[in-house]
């Protein structure tokens, strides 16, 4: 039985008062659960979460790292600066990193790879445009993605990933994909892991939905057989919407 997994990126949002409250607000009314509740701030504020979720069993993650191990890369935050501060996540090839800093499936590759070797688990994101799913691309789009961001790595290393299906136009639209149109496109998914690093290890991996999940659509959406948790935008910045979805 895959455990569930939910993780808040914040995004662009919160200064670290506004972060510790959050996180604060969290901690007050989290109850433990089966679940693995992950919470993702900017970089700025990683430290200070840390410091408020350090003794329960949530866990911080981060929104991007670059795959080097430090140098002269004005601005890039690298695996090491995120373990030091506590992060055990971070996201990786998230839609608006791909939309709007030119993130590619070969970027994808190293960070993932790098993320790895510093034993932070990567949540690696896939998914296709409105355009693409109107054009019936969907798959099409989604294996590529996959493809290129697990080259060159074997089937231990795939095992230790989770995979968060975006569907960028369910993203900060309040669209959502189906239930069913979700499980297709997680169920495709699992299916291809399946080919490329062996049933078990598919079978082991947890895909999330990371299209606009909220507390009154969660529980539906998570009774699929193969969405095994949420990676959730805007509703993580209220503690009691985003407890609603890791309680559904």
């Amino acid at each position: 039985m895959r455990k569930r997994i939910v993780a808040g990126n914040w995004k662009m949002n919160t200064n670290i008062e506004q972060a510790v409250k959050l996180a604060l607000d969290i901690k007050a009314q989290y109850k433990g659960s089966e679940v693995d509740v992950v919470l993702c701030p900017p970089f700025t504020n990683l430290y200070a979460v840390h410091r408020v979720i350090q003794d329960t069993t949530i866990k911080l993650g981060a929104q991007d790292l670059y795959w080097k191990d430090g140098g002269a890369y004005t601005g890039q935050i690298s695996a090491g600066m995120l373990t030091s501060v506590g992060c055990q996540f971070v996201i990786i090839g998230h839609s608006e990193r791909r939309q709007f800093f030119g993130e590619t499936d070969e970027s994808v590759n190293k960070k993932i790879k790098k993320a790895l070797d510093y034993h932070l688990t990567p949540i690696v994101c896939v998914g296709e445009w409105l355009e693409q799913r109107e054009a019936n691309e969907t798959e099409t789009v989604v294996a590529r993605q996959i493809r290129g961001a697990l080259a060159g790595l074997d089937a231990d290393d795939v095992a230790k990933l989770v995979i968060a299906y975006e569907p960028v136009w369910a993203i900060g639209t309040g669209k959502v994909a189906t239930p069913a149109q979700a499980q297709d496109v997680h169920r495709f998914i699992r299916t291809l892991l399946a080919e490329m690093s062996g049933e078990a290890t598919a079978d082991g991996i947890r895909i999330q939905y990371g299209g606009s999940m909220k507390p009154d659509n969660a529980a539906e959406l998570l009774a699929q057989p193969d969405i095994d948790g949420g990676l959730i935008g805007g509703a993580s910045l209220k503690a009691d919407s985003f407890l609603g979805i890791v309680n559904a």
